[in-house]
């Protein structure tokens, strides 16, 4: 597969000629090229949105919605090729793309196409002023929207889809480890028929394609998704330049197990919220705090459930464990199981790599359970994105919610109790974006989406989104 760049509506060959190689994970193997894009390429795209955005930004919100929609039901009719080629360029198993993955693209944008027609603004009577005020919301212009690799399409999606919908024209990224879907969607939007220039994906890294996205001065807003030292690079080129900024960043989520839970409901759960997508997944619960009453039957039973995951080729349908994302990402993972033992930590099942039947040169690795005795280790503080847990235990509430707030990040946490007035207590304590109860990863798509501290700014989802890309301007009336 050769990626081209998709802008003014062409697919289009880098200007320097440069290319990357594109890897399988399951076998290690080049199996394509993307363009190494640079400022050239971005200043084509640029120009494009720009001259796209007058007609694009002055079109009806039916209109709008209208290509949208058709855009959802073509992601819902190229399925199958569009998660086989998930499958394939991150390492995930066929089935979450098809399930998850896929879907939820689809669901993107649907979702803003009906969002976009319900989307208001406020108007405030000045009484006895004879005076209204009210607030037109208009898009910002030409935007730029760079997302991450562990959910390619899906957070793709998610920031072009409310880009468009509210008017503007973009400038995406998706990233270099994963952009064959972004590419397949390009000719979807061809189909579905978005004009050209509303939509222009530049492929490329981030020190190059991402550097220019970000310091180029008529792109008004940047929507970021990705570590937090990218993240605090970006803020640092951006801030200055007045930029708008929605950074979703890193994470290191609590899960916090109560012993009156819903026990074999908060087990299964608990499995899939740690090695989810090989735990490639920034909501993901990598710190698990027990309550000590309940320590070692959940360390027994946990380690049962673990032991039976199938860890396989992406592209079979039983496949539980895929392929980490790249072999750099690889070996970083496994260090932390090596550091490990440097601080203490017992190892209680996985932490070795996998040679797959056939496939012996893919990034495969066991999930990893850890023991630790303190939430000051480095694998409880810095974020590890694979599919490695700690577990300790806890005496009491305080003592878990203090557990569970000392780290940095802030972005999700979860959990597991029947008790109402804890629930309350911890919803409101935990400093985080996210809380979930009795549950993980249940997404409404209205919800403000985002986390606090190093796990970002702002919010994405629902009008937070329609909010962030269009800019609120007051318009006061007076009258006699």
């Amino acid at each position: 597969m050769q990626i081209k760049n998709y802008i003014n509506g062409e697919f289009i060959a880098p200007v320097s000629g440069e290319w990357i190689d594109n890897y399988n994970p399951s076998n290690g193997e080049v199996y394509g090229k993307i363009p190494n894009s640079d400022k050239a390429d971005v200043e084509q795209a640029v120009l494009a949105a720009e001259k796209a955005f007058t007609n694009w930004s002055a079109t009806t919100l039916d209109y709008r919605s209208n290509i949208l929609k058709n855009i959802s039901d073509l992601i819902l009719e190229n399925l199958p090729e569009l998660a086989e080629v998930e499958s394939k360029d991150n390492g995930k198993p066929i089935s979450l793309a098809k399930e998850i993955d896929i879907p939820r693209a689809a669901s993107n944008f649907q979702f803003f196409a009906n969002a976009i027609t319900q989307f208001s603004s406020e108007a405030h009577e000045s009484v006895g002023l004879h005076a209204v005020n009210f607030t037109l919301r208009e898009p910002v212009g030409v935007v730029g929207c760079i997302s991450p690799w562990n959910l390619p399409l899906y957070l793709f999606t998610w920031k072009i889809a409310p880009a468009i919908a509210a008017g503007n024209c973009v400038v995406a990224k998706p990233s270099e480890v994963t952009p064959a879907t972004a590419f397949l969607l390009s000719k979807i939007c061809e189909k579905a028929g978005l004009p050209k220039g509303v939509l222009n994906i530049v492929h490329g890294l981030g020190s190059t394609t991402g550097q220019a996205i970000v310091s180029h001065p008529k792109i008004k807003a940047i929507s970021f998704t990705g570590g937090t030292k990218t993240g605090a690079r970006i803020a640092k080129i951006a801030a200055p330049m007045f930029k708008k900024l929605s950074l979703e960043l890193g994470g290191k989520n609590p899960n916090i197990v109560f012993a009156d839970c819903n026990y074999d409901k908060m087990l299964a759960t608990t499995v899939r919220s740690s090695f989810a997508n090989q735990g490639q997944i920034c909501l993901c619960g990598s710190r698990i705090f027990v309550e000590e009453n309940i320590y070692e039957k959940f360390k027994s039973d946990f380690i049962d459930k673990v032991a039976q995951l199938k860890i396989g080729h992406p592209s079979k349908n039983d496949t539980n464990i895929g392929a980490l994302v790249s072999k750099e990402h690889l070996e970083k993972v496994k260090s932390y199981i090596d550091l490990a033992q440097e601080e203490g930590g017992k190892l209680l099942f996985g932490g070795k790599r996998v040679e797959v039947d056939n496939y012996e040169n893919g990034y495969y690795l066991q999930p990893t359970i850890i023991e630790v005795s303190t939430n000051q280790c480095r694998l409880n503080q810095e974020e590890i994105f694979g599919p490695i847990v700690t577990i300790m235990p806890f005496k009491t509430d305080d003592d878990a919610l203090a557990l569970a707030n000392d780290t940095k990040y802030g972005l999700s946490a979860t959990l597991w109790t029947n008790n109402l007035n804890r629930t309350m207590q911890f919803s409101k304590q935990l400093k985080t974006g996210i809380v979930w109860v009795n549950t993980w990863m249940l997404r409404d798509l209205r919800t403000p989406f985002g986390g606090q501290k190093e796990s970002g700014v702002g919010r994405e989802g629902g009008f937070e989104a329609l909010r962030f890309f269009t800019e609120p301007k007051n318009i006061c009336i007076k009258y006699d």
